[in-house]
C-alpha cells in the first residue's frame, strides 16, 4: 500500500498535519516493551528492596504521565485529550515487562502516546535500578494495537 507522507509539504518541508475536518472518534493504541536485567536487580524488585524504592510504582507513574506530555516532546504530535491511560509492570525472571493502553475520543489517534508511555516508563525502571545494575537495558519497545479512526484496527502480527 502507497501511502503518501502527510508530514511533509509540497516543498519537503516538515509539517503538522491539519485534523481540523475530521470528527472526534475512540481511539486507542497498545505498546509494549521490556527492561532486560540481571538476576539479582530481579530478586530485589520481586522482594520490594530497590534501595530508590517502589520502582513499578514510580515506571507506572511515570508512563502516564509521559502519555500526556507527548506533544511536547514529538514536534509534529498534536495535542489530544488523554482520556486513559493504564501502564501495567510485570516482573519476570529477566526484568521488567512493560504495557501502556492510552484511549482518547479525539481526532487523531494514540499510538505515539502509548510508545511513549512505555518508553518513558522503561527509562524509570533503568533510573530506579541502575545504582545496582549497569547493565540494564531497553529492548523491544513497539506498537501491538491501535483501534479506531479511518483506518480501523491494527494487529501486530507476531504478538
Amino acid at each position: 500500500m502507497d501511502h503518501p507522507l502527510t508530514h511533509l509539504d509540497t516543498a519537503g518541508h516538515a509539517r503538522m498535519v491539519d485534523v481540523t475536518d475530521k470528527q472526534p472518534t475512540i481511539r486507542s493504541a497498545t505498546a509494549a516493551g521490556r527492561v532486560v536485567t540481571s538476576a539479582e536487580t530481579v530478586a530485589l524488585l520481586r522482594d520490594g528492596t530497590v534501595p530508590k524504592g517502589d520502582v513499578l510504582a514510580v515506571a507506572r507513574i511515570a508512563g502516564i504521565q509521559a502519555a500526556k506530555k507527548t506533544p511536547e516532546l514529538l514536534p509534529l504530535a498534536h495535542v489530544i485529550g488523554v482520556h486513559g491511560a493504564v501502564v501495567d509492570l510485570t516482573i519476570t525472571d529477566t526484568g521488567v515487562d512493560i504495557t501502556a493502553t492510552v484511549r482518547t475520543a479525539d481526532r487523531t489517534g494514540v499510538e505515539m502516546e502509548a510508545l511513549t508511555s512505555v518508553s518513558v516508563a522503561a527509562l524509570a525502571v533503568v533510573d530506579m535500578v541502575k545504582g545496582r545494575d549497569r547493565s540494564a537495558h531497553i529492548t523491544d519497545i513497539r506498537l501491538l494495537e491501535k483501534t479506531g479512526g479511518r483506518s480501523g484496527t491494527w494487529t501486530r502480527e507476531d504478538s
